[in-house]
């Protein structure tokens, strides 16, 4: 009896799929990763007080410098995913990994190059905003096809968790270092520790073979075919989408404005105060949070939650904005998203994605 392409399909995807000890290898590199994501993007909030006295920022230009990240990051989440799809996800990561670990790096450097340090800091930032962009889309790619069904949301608030251990990391031994070396040395810390990781994951995880072929690929461009579309008229008709969007819309206002702003809000409002304590505290009850929404949602499915009733989609947006279209009801997929102590949003949705993730 022949089997069915649904079948096939399956048994092409489980074929691909990492082996346990693979798939605990791969969950703390990338928890790892996603720790040193938020290491460097949290180093500019943390520096902003002591880089505006030293540059004469007033609240206006620094709240442009802070902004400029987001003007960038909303540009790749779409070429993110689809990137993932088409060499891979682990290889996006490690190459745009290796250029915002370097930015940071030189971060100093940069605004030392000319009196122009305001147009320098938020062209960098703006550069850091599209290359981290495409981080989460190619997390989910990867994930969504190299991870078992009954294990993916798990292994998504395990990797998610790093967005706070990293914050945390930042708020704690970032703060010292800016008491004790100065600003520049929280960027040299947390740009170090990336290119740090993007060697291991190059000589340990990936070949450089692969990674040549995806550089090959790259050059080549990226062709979209035109008998695969998104089916954007289906997927706004889903109430399921909107609670997702509106969910994280609410969610990501009050993240990033409190990640942002905070360090700055208590160094002025406390400045006798240790920056450590109150870069640290706010985020502590979002890692039970973030590992809890993916064991509750691995173990919703796994008693027989339905995830959907559109499997038949093809074509998937694999931003992590529309992830809980594939939720059954709004009620669910504003629960998969929400953020218990800003916990990040997308490990409970992770357990609603079914095998590969195509964008087209």
């Amino acid at each position: 009896m022949q089997p069915t392409p649904e079948e096939a399909r399956r048994d092409r995807a489980g074929d691909s799929q990492w082996s346990r000890p693979e798939c605990q290898a791969w969950t703390g590199t990338l928890l790892l990763g996603t720790c040193l994501l938020y290491c460097t993007r949290s180093s500019m909030p943390i520096c902003t007080v002591s880089m505006s006295q030293d540059f004469g920022w007033n609240k206006k230009e620094a709240g442009i410098v802070l902004s400029s990240f987001f003007w960038g990051y909303c540009l790749t989440q779409v070429v993110g995913g689809h990137l993932g799809d088409r060499i891979g996800g682990e290889k996006v990561i490690l190459l745009s990994a290796s250029a915002w670990g370097s930015i940071t790096a030189v971060t100093p450097l940069l605004a030392q190059l000319s009196s122009a340090h305001l147009a320098f800091m938020t062209f960098s930032r703006i550069l850091m905003g599209l290359l981290q962009g495409v981080y989460f889309p190619a997390l989910t790619s990867l994930l969504s096809q190299k991870v078992r069904d009954s294990e993916r949301a798990f292994t998504y608030s395990t990797v998610g968790a790093g967005s706070q251990f990293g914050t945390l990391l930042t708020g704690a031994v970032g703060s010292l270092l800016l008491e004790w070396y100065g600003w520049q040395s929280v960027f040299y810390f947390s740009g170090g520790l990336t290119l740090l990781w993007v060697w291991y994951v190059y000589r340990y995880l990936l070949s450089g073979k692969d990674l040549v072929l995806a550089l090959g690929v790259l050059a080549q461009g990226l062709p979209v075919s035109r008998h695969s579309r998104v089916p954007w008229r289906r997927l706004f008709r889903k109430p399921a989408v909107w609670a997702a969007v509106i969910s994280q819309l609410s969610a990501a206002c009050s993240f990033f404005v409190l990640i942002s702003w905070l360090p700055t809000f208590f160094k002025e409002t406390f400045p006798e105060a240790k920056g450590w304590i109150f870069n640290v505290v706010p985020w502590l009850v979002a890692i039970p949070a973030s590992l809890f929404s993916g064991f509750l949602s691995d173990r919703l499915i796994n008693q027989g939650e339905p995830r959907g009733g559109d499997r038949g989609w093809g074509p998937h947006l694999d931003s992590p904005h529309f992830q809980g279209a594939r939720c059954s009801s709004p009620g669910g997929a504003a629960s998969a998203h929400g953020e218990l102590g800003q916990g990040r949003f997308f490990p409970g949705s992770a357990s609603s994605l079914k095998g590969g993730v195509r964008l087209w």
